[in-house]
């Protein structure tokens, strides 16, 4: 944007398409007027436009945009506060007088747009709640638009094939924010259609309402369940060792696949990393799979009659659900840019916390296989009908079990050959921790490390102008910072000292 056009914006003075702020920090305001923006209520079709740094008489404030505020103010996008997700942009223009920050919202198809379940428009140059009927007027252009699959009306069902009892009693609260739903007087149909799942015209639920809370969704939609099947080998032509159908509505569905993740597919063993400390590898992170499989049936498409497949076999799993990439997503930006195929069903997905941010998966996924010692998750983008993912195990994990023990029992014998490396291994640890303790506690450390089945009196008797008052002060404070337990009895325990030992020089 030009200085001019940032003049000529400025010149329509503050209205339904305009908001004026010197204001630097509060996120609340930014993100009702940017809500407002995305509404619309006019419906005149125009961007909105938030300035950062200008007074409200239209004079710039000479403020200076630096790029935190940038990353704050462009991060609104996608933090999940604002559902469905606003488009926007965030520019900073440089004029003589100093920076402005300018955010352009354009207005959206998908409305009602809330802000933390509430919904913002803009009333001349100021903002407001709206009103039950503006509510209305939105969600009836949201339903001439039917911008995605899951916001069109199902015809063939009525109210009675979703669980209205669950969304009065579990989703409305999680959707819409406490102080509006105690104040709510309109039928329950029209606040059904606020949210996108009724259609008011046609007096139906809409596909999303049926998807996450239809009592049988695949009567609609038959191809609306996942398949896990376990394949021995590494092909599907290889013996079924296992195999389970999930279905129904996902609200129902979602929970059993979460629990079938963690106690049938993810296993565990520990593998020693230091001479006290063990870590446990897993075949796949629970998170992982977690991750991928919402990922699945969050952008999957609902009116293939294929379902989402989960295909576990001896080293690796497969997810692949149908539809490709979708909308601006493409193979050359992903998964730095993301569509919503089903942006209601994706909405009430973060409304119920089964995803928590937009656009970060898949570098979490990435970031916690590597934390596993496992390769890289591989993503098929390539097919037109379909979207794949692939994890593997941990790579050879008895040779890097072997090699940690060998490593372990290695940095043991050097460890107690020599009081003084020990004694530095345990300094090393303890900065990387911020912990300072003091010579006395250190002392006792190294002596308990090198003869955990000793006393405190064995310790008091093994050097000069050692006192039983320090030592057990001295004690006390490294049980306090958990440096030094105790297991067993006072005759036949051991003293553990629970610190993370590793040669000088080596890495964590």
């Amino acid at each position: 944007m030009t200085k001019e056009e940032l003049q000529e914006i400025i010149a329509i003075d503050e209205g339904f398409r305009i908001e004026l702020t010197t204001s630097k920090g509060d996120m609340d305001k930014f993100q009702e007027a940017i809500c407002a923006f995305a509404n619309d209520m006019p419906g005149s079709g125009k961007k909105g436009y938030l300035l950062i740094g200008v007074y409200d008489n239209g004079k710039i404030s000479g403020m200076k945009v630096d790029d935190a505020l940038m990353k704050r103010i462009s991060g609104i996008r996608s933090d999940g506060n604002i559902l469905p997700l606003p488009v926007m942009t965030t520019e900073k223009v440089q004029t003589d007088e100093g920076d402005v920050l300018v955010v352009e919202v354009t207005p959206s198809f998908d409305t009602p747009v809330r802000y933390r379940g509430r919904t913002f428009i803009r009333i001349g140059p100021r903002r407001d709640i709206a009103s039950a009927e503006e509510e209305r007027i939105l969600a009836e252009r949201c339903a001439a638009s039917l911008p995605t699959f899951d916001t069109r009306p199902c015809r063939e069902a009525s109210i009675d094939d979703i669980d209205i009892d669950t969304i009065v009693k579990e989703y409305l609260p999680k959707a819409i924010d406490a102080e509006t739903l105690a104040n709510e007087r309109r039928p329950l149909k029209e606040q059904l259609a606020s949210l996108r799942l009724f259609n008011i015209r046609w007096d139906c639920p809409t596909y999303a309402a049926l998807i996450m809370f239809g009592n049988n969704p695949r009567y609609f939609m038959p191809g609306a369940y996942l398949q896990f099947v376990r394949f021995k080998g590494e092909t599907n032509g290889g013996m079924i060792l296992n195999e389970r159908r999930f279905e129904g509505c996902l609200y129902k569905m979602l929970p059993d696949l979460e629990n079938f993740i963690r106690d049938g597919i993810v296993t565990k063993r520990p593998v020693p990393v230091s001479i006290l400390r063990e870590k446990d590898v897993r075949n796949y992170p629970y998170k992982v799979l977690r991750e991928l499989m919402m990922n699945a049936v969050m952008h999957r498409d609902y009116q293939a009659n294929m379902p989402t497949r989960l295909y576990q076999y001896d080293s690796h799993i497969e997810i692949m659900n149908p539809g490709g990439l979708y909308g601006q997503a493409r193979p050359e930006n992903f998964p730095h840019v993301n569509d919503y195929r089903n942006s209601v069903v994706a909405e009430m997905m973060k409304n119920l916390n089964y995803v928590n941010m937009f656009n970060h998966g898949i570098g979490e996924v990435q970031d916690l296989l590597k934390e596993n010692q496992s390769p890289a998750a591989e993503f098929n983008v390539g097919l037109v009908t379909a979207f794949s993912a692939i994890v593997r195990e941990p790579v050879d994990l008895e040779t890097m079990q072997k090699n940690m023990q060998k490593d372990s029992e290695s940095i043991q014998k050097t460890i107690q050959k020599d009081p003084e490396t020990i004694q530095k291994a345990i300094q090393k640890a303890l900065e990387e921790r911020g912990i300072t303790i003091t010579d006395l506690q250190m002392d006792i450390l190294v002596y308990f490390c090198l003869h955990p089945t000793a006393t405190r009196n064995d310790y008091i008797s093994s050097g000069e102008k050692i006192s039983e008052g320090g030592t057990i002060s001295g004690i006390s404070r490294l049980q306090e910072l958990e440096l030094l337990k105790r297991k067993g009895g006072k005759k036949n325990g051991e003293w553990i000292v629970t610190v993370d030992l590793k040669t000088p020089g080596d890495t964590c």
